[in-house]
């Protein structure tokens, strides 16, 4: 098991070339961003968090400018996206991207996706909610063919293209590892058909499910990680993941400056030496 960190790249907040590099030097294995083009005013879907929606929701950067800034300012730390959210977003514009990253950073992307929570959100977007997760699948299946065919095409119900040339093809071989969030009733239907890894939010029954998803990964003959996002910085439940087998903990640093950042990443890492040790 390995550690990684999430942070919410804010125009107020750390800049995320010196907090990639802060986080580098720190040890960590990985950083991860999430994503919000915006946040309807409206607030009629409820935060899936419970309570008031914590602000840096409508304040980040740009989810790929923001990577690539993180790609540039280091040279080991893996980089993803925790997580992408593809169904508001064109597939071929995304594709480019997700290659361009893993490509200008040496085979360091990883491609967290998911579907979202807020309908208003997808709305704006033109994704109907009750589809989401189709139009997801579509999505994610027509860039895999982008990023191993030479001349692609995809024929979905949601999303269509006749043969279409784009480079650069990711470092990375077939393509960057598409980590698929989420923990819903059907979660694991979708990490077997289009994903690598589980990356679900922390919750107790998470773990619960860990032995149903290696059965169906060995009956399929393949072998799926589970990364879990939103760790505490709680031995006991560092230990509990450990036990579980899940092989990245991945621990959310407060948005804010370099004061508020680091105390916070090394309160992560004397949770994780205890752990080990």
């Amino acid at each position: 098991m390995d550690t990684g960190v999430g942070f919410f790249a804010t125009h107020d907040a750390m800049r995320p070339a010196p907090l990639a590099r802060l986080v580098e030097d720190h040890g960590q294995t990985a950083l991860y961003f999430p994503e919000h083009s915006h946040i309807p005013a409206s607030r009629a879907s409820p935060y899936a968090g419970g309570g008031d929606l914590p602000r840096q929701y409508a304040h980040t950067y740009d989810l790929f400018v923001t990577l690539a800034a993180a790609a540039t300012a280091t040279s080991s730390l893996r980089i993803g996206s925790g997580i992408c959210l593809v169904v508001e977003r064109d597939p071929i514009h995304t594709a480019k991207e997700v290659a361009s990253v893993d490509h200008l950073s040496g085979g360091r992307m990883e491609f967290g996706v998911g579907a979202g929570w807020n309908r208003e959100e997808m709305a704006n977007h033109g994704t109907d909610a009750r589809v989401r997760m189709k139009v997801m699948r579509e999505r994610i299946e027509a860039m895999q063919a982008i990023w191993t065919s030479d001349e692609a095409s995809y024929h979905g119900e949601h999303v269509a293209f006749d043969r279409i040339w784009s480079w650069p093809k990711p470092a990375q071989r077939p393509y960057p590892p598409v980590l698929v969030g989420g923990s819903g009733p059907t979660v694991l239907d979708r990490v077997l058909a289009f994903g690598d890894v589980w990356f679900p939010n922390w919750a107790a029954d998470v773990l619960d499910r860990i032995p149903e998803l290696r059965s169906r990964a060995d009956a399929a003959g393949r072998s799926i990680p589970v990364y879990v996002m939103g760790l505490p910085a709680d031995v006991a439940t560092l230990e509990r993941c450990r036990e579980a087998g899940v092989a990245r903990v991945v621990h959310w640093l407060p948005s804010g400056n370099r004061s508020v950042v680091e105390p916070a990443l090394e309160r992560w890492e004397a949770a994780w030496a205890e752990l080990v040790g």
